[in-house]
């Protein structure tokens, strides 16, 4: 089963259809995706796209800003690429018909707003989905578009690398495939190939990503031969809904603004013994707070209590998260809110340069599976959709500035040494193991120990997964397994590297931040394995 095409793009979110769009005027494009078309992080991107749009604002003002989240860790000529073509980016969304919310009485005439972080209002947004708007109206056409091929429920196994399949120094030519639901391993065909897979989030117990967010884009890179960097900085969400039913629902930040306070099961508040800002204090500082007091304490979760507020005003104000919370039997009114930290977003990632391209020749990666250096060592609100959308663009022009060629011909996959598997039981053990060691040994507040832990069995468990992957066919959850567990490696072995505690990263046991800031590189070993061993 060959397929070929000019450009392979695996994923589905902002960097990929944008992407995809930008292309098909000129080139044969294939999408690939686990899910559905809509199926990824950007879908769910409550906030809005940061952007110098006002004239009251300026670039100088918003790179500033973006280095003052990232803990002054920024690349420089990254962070003024994405702020210089802000405006541009947004234009384009515009004139696809993206629908903004509008305000008559703006000069813009769309209403822009502010968020933590940022010195101006520069946040352009769709009410309170940003994410879902951005991609209904780019995934209506992308999927009307006739030079773009999309594959739902395909995963891609790994990366064709041409050292491998006897066409030495071709660098990228695509990957196999695995189509889900018919159950066979497809090649793909490219001579370029994009990596917009999204994050790693679900390499932890909880965390407000989908479940595609399995960190496969990283993993493959690295497999392939690419650099990693700054994977240690991971950004928590401090307050997720605990409950088995409710999966990655955020409660706002904003009932902490309107006077919820934070408080143990036994009703009393720590919040002031942490902070004197007390609820009020930044995210990160209140992620470590809960952090401190459900591992000090053994606890599952903390609570989040605005039920003193009258009820009325509550439902007005919180309707959605009123909502959901009733339907699974909590009443916001009467009631505190068990919460917890979640892992939110990953600001490193794949190493690329001003392209978007990685060390392979013909592999690009874009949105949160790259390291272009924009978000230091914190990301600053709204400013990952406005990376997917620049580097996307800037990847595209890369790509068609590229004489064309004809997409290369490869061999099938191999399935002649491998059986059907025998214990499916050992996927779903590793897998709960694996995010159980990462939250409770990697998580907001770390400590050598605690990291040397995690190394410890994050590599037993390597081994294991490695021997399942070898005799038994490939399935959903067991490439998703095995991508997760590289994830979690990385992850590791870039916090142990940082000898300070700077931005998301930090450490008992080393609570100073260094006066220069240096980015954490990872380079792999220079044998790789090829995609089937």
């Amino acid at each position: 089963m060959l397929k070929q095409y000019d450009v392979l793009i695996l994923g589905s979110g902002t960097a990929g259809q944008s992407m995809a769009l930008r292309l098909a005027d000129s080139m044969r494009v294939a999408l690939v995706t686990k899910r559905e078309l809509s199926d990824s992080a950007s879908n769910w991107a409550q906030g809005g796209i940061a952007a110098v749009l006002d004239t009251a604002d300026s670039v100088e003002a918003h790179v500033r800003d973006t280095f003052v989240a990232g803990a002054e860790l920024c690349n420089p000529r990254s962070t003024r690429l994405v702020v210089e073509n802000g405006k541009r980016a947004i234009d384009w969304l515009i004139d696809r018909g993206v629908p903004f919310t509008r305000e008559a009485d703006s000069r813009l005439g769309y209403h822009l707003t502010r968020e933590g972080g940022h010195s101006h209002r520069r946040i352009i947004h769709a009410a309170d989905a940003t994410g879902a708007a951005v991609q209904s109206t780019l995934g209506a056409q992308v999927s009307a578009h006739p030079n773009i091929d999309v594959f739902e429920h395909h995963i891609a196994v790994d990366l064709v690398i041409g050292d491998k399949v006897g066409q030495p120094g071709a660098g990228c030519l695509g990957a196999y495939v695995l189509d889900i639901d018919a159950d066979r391993v497809v090649t793909f065909a490219a001579r370029n190939t994009v990596l917009a897979t999204g994050g790693t989030g679900k390499v932890y117990l909880y965390t407000t990503n989908p479940d595609v967010a399995t960190g496969d884009g990283v993993a493959m890179a690295w497999r392939a031969g690419c650099r990693v960097g700054n994977m240690e900085f991971i950004q928590f969400h401090p307050t997720c809904l605990y409950h088995p039913h409710a999966k990655s629902f955020l409660i706002s930040e904003a009932v902490r603004g309107e006077g919820g306070l934070l408080k143990l099961p036994d009703g009393t508040r720590f919040m002031p013994d942490h902070d004197p800002r007390e609820e009020l204090a930044p995210r990160d500082v209140v992620a470590r707070a809960i952090d401190f007091e459900m591992k000090k304490r053994g606890l599952d979760c903390v609570y989040l209590d605005i039920s003193h507020k009258p009820a009325e005003w509550l439902r007005g104000h919180f309707p959605n998260i009123y909502r959901r919370c009733l339907e699974l039997g909590i009443d916001i009114t009467r009631e505190p809110i068990p919460v917890v930290p979640a892992a939110h977003y990953s600001c490193g990632g794949i190493v690329t340069d001003l392209a978007a391209r990685t060390d392979v020749p013909g592999l690009y990666a874009v949105g949160e599976s790259a390291f272009t250096g924009l978000h230091g060592a914190n990301r600053l609100a709204s400013n990952s959709l406005l990376e997917c959308l620049v580097f996307g663009e800037a990847a595209a022009e890369d790509i068609l500035s590229k004489p064309p060629t004809q997409p290369p011909v490869l061999p099938d996959w191999d399935e002649s040494r491998v059986t059907d598997a025998d214990e499916e039981v050992v996927i779903t053990h590793n897998w709960a193991e694996l995010r159980r060691a990462m939250w409770d040994y990697v998580g907001i507040v770390r400590t050598t120990k605690r990291l040397l832990r995690a190394q410890h069995r994050i590599r037993l468990l390597a081994s294991e997964i490695h021997e399942f992957y070898s005799h038994f066919r490939v399935s959903n959850d067991l490439i998703e397994l095995r991508n997760l567990v590289v994830t979690a490696d990385l992850i590791v072995r870039c916090a142990l590297k940082r000898k300070e505690s700077r931005g998301l990263h930090y450490s008992n046991d080393f609570p100073e931040t260094l006066a220069r800031p240096r980015d954490t590189i990872l380079r792999p070993p220079k044998a790789r394995r090829s995609a089937q061993d």
